[in-house]
């Protein structure tokens, strides 16, 4: 989705949304191709990621920055699935994922838009990075601290400060409830004359050369002026559109069918469950025609 959010995808001004990411076509024109990942800054998961993929001095740098104290990264992972414990649960795959010297687990998530940014599934992440952390037979109190940070490209809450921290306090006696959970969400808009504002305005830059930390500028400027990583990238973004494609047509085609369920209920005097029938429309698409017309009565 941050592919398409840079585009001006669900906003009022999609004209590039139209033009680069048609969705009647599986393949883009190589020159759309080159032209979105010209486009790409670290606001976008897939360039953000192999940028601090394995780059531990990027990562030691962000971290700094954000949480105001040096941190010893050993180990920093691109795109690193999490599964769900559970059968058909939800899997994750966290933007980056990075360890320190203490054992404290760390994720770091990009987001362009405010659905990616819930403070629901900040939650959830801290649930699942969490659940892996203890093997079996450990004690309770041998779990690390984790932080589940969210840069997200707006100002979430809408208060202008650069950083927002969300603790866990006693309600009766408003003390610190120090669990080693952590939850901190950036604001991406921040422009301030200071480290953080500095960070959010590198990770606004389309162009390596106007990147002031050098850690950052080098990866960028590996994986858009150098042919291999150029390479890397427009093959990310190519297998996107096939992905985002196939959706859309899946979506379309469920959005086509509802229209004639409603035709049907409104001009046949029909129920939903025999429009359906008439119809012949079963499984999953039957039970999503039914929700959607649930949510809007």
């Amino acid at each position: 989705v941050n592919y398409i959010s840079s585009l001006g995808y669900l906003s009022d001004d999609d004209s590039l949304f139209k033009k680069y990411w048609p969705a009647d076509i599986h393949i883009m024109a190589k020159e759309n191709v080159n032209e979105l990942v010209d486009k790409l800054t670290l606001f976008d998961d897939d360039l953000m990621s192999r940028v601090f993929d394995n780059n531990i001095e990027a990562t030691e740098l962000m971290l700094r920055i954000i949480l105001g104290r040096n941190i010893n990264v050993i180990s920093v992972i691109g795109q690193d699935e999490i599964k769900s414990h559970g059968v058909g649960g939800r899997n994750i795959t966290l933007d980056v994922h990075a360890i320190d010297v203490n054992g404290d687990e760390i994720d770091i998530e990009v987001q362009g838009n405010s659905a990616g940014a819930h403070i629901r599934r900040a939650r959830y992440h801290s649930s699942m990075v969490d659940s892996k952390m203890l093997d079996e037979g450990q004690e309770f109190r041998q779990l690390k601290d984790s932080y589940i940070i969210f840069i997200y490209k707006h100002d979430k809450f809408r208060k202008g400060l650069p950083v927002y921290h969300i603790d866990r306090y006693i309600r009766e006696t408003e003390e610190l409830f120090d669990d080693g959970s952590h939850i901190i969400y950036v604001n991406g808009n921040y422009k301030g004359n200071d480290e953080i504002g500095q960070l959010m305005n590198d990770f606004r830059q389309t162009d390596s050369d106007k990147i002031h930390y050098a850690a950052l500028a080098k990866g960028v400027k590996h994986f858009k002026d150098t042919e291999k990583g150029r390479e890397q990238m427009c093959e990310a973004v190519e297998k996107y559109a096939k992905e985002y494609a196939k959706e859309y047509a899946k979506e379309y085609a469920v959005k086509e069918k509802m229209i004639s369920v409603k035709n049907l209920m409104e001009n046949m005097k029909l129920t939903v469950d025999q429009a359906l029938n008439a119809l012949g429309i079963q499984g999953d698409e039957r039970k999503t025609i039914i929700n959607q017309l649930q949510n809007r009565n």
